[in-house]
This record gives structure tokens, sequence and C-alpha cells, in this order.
């Protein structure tokens, strides 16, 4: 049976959505094939989800590709991972500019390899100017460590003198996060069925509306993310008051 996409309403596309892009795994074990299949056929599903987003005047679309606990995966799996991932951003870097799609990455580049912090940084300057979909790829990201990273650049202010306690506030913290220029995300999506956001923007999802899906990542693709805005084009989204917003 085929999927059909939900009717998406007249209300706004989330101007953010971020996804948890799970499932490579498990999408590969369920065929008997080995996990860098799964992972090659997850890439495939970002470039149909960027195209997508882009199509549905999405602004901001962050994906997290990579976890600081993900280091801990075999050696051999990771070694793929990153070799798919040079693979991706030598074959797509064109692609996105001809698309006036700009590229971003947060995460910690000092626990990356140099070619891969190459190209990184060559798609970043060849995008930059660039006034489509901002996409942003999480990659040896952790949130806790992003919000203690700020927490030590903020105290070192303090200590030297440039900055009292009194003046941090939440506006002056969030300057201090890799984010600091992106709006936080509307939409979080999750795919595989499981429900819990993994350590990933742990600030910046605060008043996100979270949406999870059994879908594997390597199967999502323009029914799941219509689906997904319609769910959160249904939702009244209050940010913390009592009263409706219709």
């Amino acid at each position: 049976m085929v999927s059909v996409p939900a009717t998406m309403g007249n209300g706004p596309v989330p101007n953010h959505i971020a996804i948890i892009m799970d499932g490579n795994g498990r999408w590969a074990n369920a065929r008997s094939l080995p996990r860098a299949e799964g992972h090659r056929k997850g890439a495939e599903a970002v470039r149909r989800v960027v195209e997508i987003a882009a199509k549905l005047g999405v602004s901001y679309l962050t994906l997290f590709g990579f976890s600081s606990e993900n280091w801990k995966r075999p050696k051999y799996e990771i070694e793929k991972l990153m070799l798919l991932l040079r693979l991706y951003l030598r074959s797509e870097i064109a692609e996105m500019h001809r698309n006036n799609i700009r590229f971003r990455m947060i995460g910690d580049r000092t626990t990356l390899p140099s070619n891969v912090v190459e190209l990184i940084e060559h798609a970043e300057t060849a995008t930059s100017v660039n006034s489509g979909l901002n996409l942003i790829l999480a990659l040896s990201y952790g949130g806790r460590q992003e919000i203690v990273n700020a927490a030590r650049e903020l105290s070192k202010k303090v200590v030297a003198g440039e900055l009292s306690a009194e003046e941090i506030d939440e506006n002056r913290f969030e300057s201090h996060l890799l984010t600091l220029d992106i709006p936080d995300p509307d939409l979080l999506i999750r795919t595989s069925g499981e429900k819990r956001i993994s350590n990933f923007l742990l600030w910046q999802n605060a008043y996100s509306e979270l949406v999870f899906l059994d879908v594997l990542w390597p199967d999502f693709g323009e029914v799941e993310l219509r689906n997904a805005i319609a769910e959160f084009q249904s939702r009244d989204r209050r940010f913390g008051s009592t009263a409706s917003s219709s």
C-alpha cells in the first residue's frame, strides 16, 4: 500500500526543521546488508530531503549526522562514515551552489579528519553568499558539550573583568552557542521509532514541536516530511502561555 501524504494546512511551514536521522543500521540489518550500505542509502535520503525542504519553503534544515558519542562506534564503521561524508561533500557542493543553498557545519571540528574539515570549509566558503535554504550539518556534535563550552567562554570573560555575572542572560548565553545566528527549530523530527532527542540541540529545542516517526531514515522522503509538517501545523504552539493561540 502506497503511503499518501497528509494535506498540509494553511498554517506556516516551519522556518527551521531539525532532524535526527536514525535507522541506517537497522535498515541494512533488516536486509542482511552491511551497515555501510545503510549509511549510503541514508546519504541518498539526505539529498532527497534537502531538495524537498527547499521546494516547500523551509529556511533552515539542521541534520544530525554524527554525534560526539558516535566516536565510540567500531573503527571500521567510523572510517566508512567519514569516507561517505567526503564523497557527499565532493559531489554535492556544486549542486548546493546551483540551488542557492548555503551549507554550514556545527560541532567539534578538532575531532574530524583534516581532509573532511577542508571539504567542509570549502563548502561553507563556496556557498556563503547563497540566500536560499540554510543546510546545517551537525557533526561530532553534542548538546551538553556545546552548553559547557558556552559557560566556559562566559566564565573566562567574567574572570578577565570583561563581563559581570549579572550581565549574563539568555541572549548573551545564546551568543556563545554554535547556532548564534540560526533561529531555534520550530519542528524536531526523529526517525526509526525512538522517542528521545539524544543530546541534540538541547538549548535550542526548548520550544520545538517534536514528531517521532517509525520510518527508518533511508526510507524517509516527501510523504514523511509533509506528514510531519501537517502534524506541526495542527498543533497549538503556546510557548508557555495558557491562552490558546487561536
